[in-house]
């Protein structure tokens, strides 16, 4: 039995399996009938994703940006659950499924999502499950899932889990395993807070707040709508953001200005919610700053928040962290085979996950 991480967020889904990692856009379409393919395309297996699950077929991620006529896109938690978990997740975990070994899946959700969500996350992949990739060669290769095991937890946990655990799951940060800490986690709806004191998940601490990359994304989209016309998608947005330039038309605007602008006006009011969030917790020993949203605005934040924290590394995808944290703690609960137990101490704060 394999132990696998997965992380479906609204930005991006996420799996690893420790010695491989995919992530492709929450995105998916209709299947097309391409015409003619080239041969100077890029061959990695997220840039093709092609699948057929059930009686239909997608294109998902930036395939599905490049070539469906029709994409689908989300920001709402419920349609998340209910129209793109099950797609994203097999399209994940299906890459790692090629013998159809048993597999235990550590997955997570938004804090303000997870007691009510759950339970009905794990029910949808859990059991067994048939998926075909159809190659751009024009072969297919049909893998069977077959799913024993799924923990949930809130999604920040991941990300303390990765800094605390090496990756056989054993607890080698010691100093954070004594602290009290606080985990922000960026991502592209939402920003997750929790607490973790002394190796105890703290309710009281922990919340949602809307306030992820995605609102900036939107102010920029406006603007540019405003000089062009024309309405982008913001998950067309994430190269343009990260140069400052983007191409319309055969024509350039520099959004650095106001992208700056906009950084500056999100990581304040971050700021603010997490003065407000954790003004008893004055005792933090630590923050930890994660989610994708974290690699843009952390220049930002940083020298707003009083306190120890924990700088993004350079060179580090902190997109990972959280779904490389759950594999740790399924190795921890389950060990490397995820037959069971690893043999170590009690978990840290069972009833958190």
């Amino acid at each position: 039995m394999d132990v696998l991480g997965l992380d479906i967020g609204f930005g991006f889904t996420k799996a690893s399996n420790g010695k491989e990692s995919i992530m492709f856009k929450s995105i998916y379409g209709e299947a097309v009938d391409i015409q003619f393919r080239s041969d100077f395309g890029n061959a990695a297996f997220t840039s093709n994703l092609h699948v057929t699950l059930g009686e239909k077929s997608y294109f998902v991620g930036d395939f599905a940006e490049q070539q469906s006529n029709v994409r689908q896109f989300t920001l709402d938690q419920e349609k998340l659950l209910t129209e793109f978990a099950k797609l994203l997740a097999l399209t994940a975990l299906g890459k790692f499924s090629d013998k159809e070994t048993p597999l235990s899946v550590i997955s997570g959700l938004p804090v303000a999502y997870f007691k009510d969500n759950n339970v009905r996350f794990a029910k949808i992949l859990t059991g067994q499950h048939t998926i075909t990739y159809h190659r751009s060669d024009g072969t297919d290769v049909t893998r069977r899932i077959n799913i024993k095991k799924v923990r949930m937890m809130p999604q920040p946990l991941g990300s303390f889990f990765n800094l605390l655990m090496d990756d056989k799951g054993k607890i080698t940060n010691m100093d954070l395993a004594r602290q009290k800490v606080g985990v922000v986690d960026i991502g592209f709806r939402t920003t997750d807070y929790t607490i973790f004191d002394r190796l105890r998940y703290i309710d009281r601490g922990s919340a949602t707040m809307d306030t992820g990359i995605s609102k900036i994304f939107r102010v920029i989209a406006n603007k540019l709508q405003e000089k062009t016309g024309i309405n982008v998608e913001l998950y067309r947005l994430y190269n343009a953001v990260e140069s400052g330039i983007i191409k319309m038309r055969g024509q350039e605007y520099d959004i650095s200005k106001i992208r700056d602008q906009v950084f500056k006006q999100a990581s304040e009011a971050l700021a603010n919610d997490i003065d407000r969030l954790w003004t008893d917790d004055w005792d933090m020993d630590t923050i930890i700053l994660t989610g994708g949203g974290c690699m843009e605005l952390s220049s930002y934040l940083k020298p707003l928040i009083s306190g120890n924290v924990i700088p993004v590394e350079k060179g580090i995808d902190a997109r990972l962290n959280n779904v490389l944290g759950y594999l740790k703690y399924g190795r921890y609960i389950w060990g490397e085979s995820g037959l069971g137990a690893a043999g170590q101490a009690a978990a840290p704060d069972e009833a958190a996950a």
